[in-house]
């Protein structure tokens, strides 16, 4: 008998009634997923309340929703139904945390044990043991040695520049890549490179921009890269706290960049001993392995990573040469302890139900999707390119990437049942996070058909 078999909490667990209960609970999940196995139009009866229904929502919220989009709490695996009785597939996973789709049956029955813990959120005074398994998790996964739980992305990025100012006073100045996006609080909104996400906001950050890798000119664009860098740190020596990398430039359209290019940075920094971040709260899980950082052979030069979206709760991981004086991080929710326990649940599945390496379930639905859309490009070169991205993170350019028409297409899309969005700037790309957890080929099959039918109606 372990010794924890004498906790209250062990003989609560135990009880009959709460399995005979959960398992009737799956019982019925089962059951009534069963009716929900492919696209349904919204039904006529439920339009108007429907309508009625986001016009109040968005008034409430004080801005127009990207998509006529409430849900109904219901899915089943891509499938997500919503309140105006459509179903669809949801490839954007509500920008990437629903890797494993809608009411994943499996993910529902550790929620059920999570909601039965005796506080909804855990937090800096008072964590349980899903805390620290799942601390433990993530720190033998990524070879890190410590991780600072958080609630959101953004968090774990902030406290990430906050651990790098700290190590690293008095330099305050940060390194980013030209596109990048690292969030939209008052201090990433400065780090963010785009103007209309910080407009009418104080300035208090310096931010040096440096090119990012492309793909039709390798050698020439880490040369140009390397070129900027020299300049900028020429220009403020001894100035620079952190770079901030986005190994795939997810808000930028899906760019991903070498493993050549991004050491020929990293060892330029590293003799300025400027401390190199990580941002993966969107690569985080989608890469041909669990890290892009990982995937692209470098951790000799990490020192700081934040994860964030698929993993539920979000963390920020790092050395112990980056470990923070007492009072610099702090907050009063890590998360739910339904987040907590589900995360440990994904990362676990991850790690072991072979979605990562060449032959994974992750590259294989890349490979799927990148067919499709190869034949695309080749039945519509002068309306269509692509694949872009890597993964479980794919995007393609429509109609020249022209923003308003790519946005169209987008809602067309969303009409027709499958849920996209866009990403970039000249161009502009529509692109999917996919719920690789559940997808399969054939879904990936339907998806595509769906997507050749708007493109041919749009280009006609």
């Amino acid at each position: 008998m372990s010794n924890l078999d004498s906790l209250a909490v062990s003989q609560f667990k135990q009880d009959p009634r709460l399995q005979e209960g959960k398992k009737l609970i799956l019982e019925a999940v089962h059951a009534h997923q069963k009716k929900l196995t492919q696209l349904r139009p919204p039904q006529q009866a439920l339009m108007q309340t429907y309508q009625e229904t986001l016009e109040t929502f968005q008034h409430i919220r004080g801005g127009k929703l990207y998509f006529p989009y409430l849900g109904s709490g219901w899915g089943h695996g891509p499938l997500v139904e919503l309140l105006d009785g459509s179903v669809k597939y949801d490839m954007i996973s509500g920008i990437g945390p629903h890797f494993w789709g809608h009411s994943y049956p499996a993910l529902l029955e550790v929620a059920l044990d999570a909601a039965l813990s005796d506080t909804i959120m855990q937090g800096h005074l008072q964590q349980n043991q899903d805390a620290l398994h799942l601390s433990q998790l993530l720190v033998k996964a990524s070879g890190l040695h410590h991780c600072f739980l958080s609630s959101s992305g953004v968090m774990a990025n902030e406290n990430a520049l906050k651990i790098a100012f700290q190590k690293k006073f008095p330099a305050q100045r940060i390194l980013a890549f030209e596109k990048c996006f690292m969030g939209r609080t008052l201090t990433l909104s400065q780090v963010t490179d785009k103007p209309a996400f910080r407009e009418g906001l104080p300035l208090q950050i310096a931010v040096d921009y440096l090119p990012f890798y492309r793909a039709e000119a390798p050698e020439e664009s880490t040369e140009y890269t390397i070129k900027i860098l020299k300049k900028h740190l020429a220009r403020y020596p001894k100035q620079h706290a952190v770079m901030c990398f986005e190994l795939v430039q997810g808000e930028a359209g899906f760019n991903v960049g070498t493993t050549a290019f991004f050491k020929a940075i990293m060892q330029i920094l590293k003799e300025h001993q400027i401390a190199i971040f990580i941002d993966e709260v969107q690569t985080f899980g989608r890469t041909p392995e669990l890290f892009a950082y990982q995937y692209l052979q470098l951790e000799e030069f990490v020192d700081i990573v934040s994860i964030g979206k698929l993993s539920q709760v979000c963390a920020t991981l790092f050395h112990t040469d980056f470990q923070p004086r007492p009072g610099l991080l702090s907050q009063t929710f890590t998360s739910s302890t339904v987040a907590l326990q589900t995360s440990h649940w994904i990362i676990q599945h991850l790690l072991s139900d072979h979605f990562y390496g060449p032959t994974g379930k992750i590259m294989q639905l890349h490979h799927r999707f990148k067919e499709h859309l190869t034949r695309l490009e080749a039945r519509w070169p002068e309306r269509m390119q692509g694949p872009y991205g890597i993964g479980a993170m794919i995007a393609f350019t429509p109609f020249g990437g022209e923003l308003q028409r790519v946005a169209r297409f987008v809602q067309d899309l969303f009409q027709a049942g499958v849920i996209a969005f866009v990403a970039g700037h000249n161009p502009t790309r529509v692109r999917f996070l996919i719920p690789a957890g559940v997808m399969t080929l054939e879904e990936v099959d339907i998806v595509m058909a769906i997507v050749e039918h708007v493109l041919a109606q749009n280009i006609s």
